[in-house]
């Protein structure tokens, strides 16, 4: 077998459903046909193939056998499974964190680029441990593991400060900056950290102000991802109050995508941003 580079699970997971899909392709197989082999339904062997569901190694085997995989298919298919089961750092976390959200973060470790954008809180890639705690708490008052959920938050900050890290734009409402989340010391701080963060190369910060955004700001969070190795080149991940739903299809990343543009073209250009940044900081210091 051709050597392969160690992956991270999360990468390997995707680089597995490719390998399988590609497999099914050449044979000329749907994925019912598929599906009928692991005992499932055409959608659980498209979201194996695009890594959205965790793959289980009996399925993983019985397809590669199905598919009449050679010796060295084989010997990297289960290199790559092998590979995806062995648990990334946030797996310490899965205590207190829904599936939904794991998934997004394991994304997160191998995206070249994310939009997210937020109306109602600053994103938590970008958030201090003080506005974390606020935001947690608000959800879950009496929950004794809030803290694990922040300390989660703050390790999930290390791709920003890695050298591959990705290119990140998160576009806030200006709602977001008038909402004194935790008080105004922990904005203050909130926000003075946007400032400093969107410093980093490769990291644009920029908001959506109220006067621009009432045609083109949806009612709901958006985070698009778009993926260095295997399996589908981009995600759309959309989060409701107890769930999400991730979208792989280009048709429908492609809707998505497009609303993302509208608000970038709305949003107000660097320099504005760090205006209206400095203004509300300035107001809480008053405060």
């Amino acid at each position: 077998m051709t050597a392969l580079p160690r992956q991270p699970p999360e990468t390997a997971a995707r680089l597995l459903g490719e390998r399988l899909r590609r497999l099914r392709l050449d044979r000329r197989l749907t994925l019912g046909e598929a599906a009928e082999v692991i005992r499932g339904s055409a959608a659980k062997v498209s979201r194996l193939e695009r890594a959205v569901s965790p793959a289980k190694v009996r399925d993983v085997r019985d397809l590669a056998v199905f598919y009449g995989a050679s010796r060295e298919e084989t010997a990297e298919i289960e290199y790559l499974l092998s590979l995806s089961q062995n648990g990334a750092w946030y797996t310490q976390y899965s205590d207190v964190t829904p599936g939904f959200l794991r998934r997004l973060i394991s994304l997160e470790q191998g995206a070249e680029r994310i939009i997210m954008y937020e109306a109602l809180v600053v994103p938590g890639l970008l958030q201090t441990r003080e506005y974390a705690h606020a935001v947690v708490s608000a959800a879950l008052p009496l929950d004794a593991a809030n803290d694990r959920r922040v300390t989660l938050r703050m390790e999930r900050q290390r791709i920003l400060h890695q050298e591959d890290r990705p290119h990140v734009t998160a576009l806030l409402d200006e709602g977001v900056l008038r909402r004194p989340r935790g008080g105004a010391e922990v904005m203050r701080r909130q926000l003075e950290q946007l400032l400093e963060i969107g410093k980093i190369p490769g990291i644009n910060i920029r908001i959506v102000e109220f006067v621009n955004s009432g045609d083109v700001s949806p009612p709901y969070p958006i985070t698009h991802l778009r993926l260095r190795d295997g399996g589908p080149p981009e995600v759309v991940y959309v989060e409701s109050i107890d769930s999400a739903i991730y979208l792989t299809r280009p048709a429908e990343t492609e809707t998505y995508r497009l609303v993302l543009n509208r608000l970038m073209e709305q949003a107000a250009p660097r320099g504005r941003t760090e205006e209206l940044l400095r203004e509300a900081i300035a107001s809480y210091r008053q405060r």
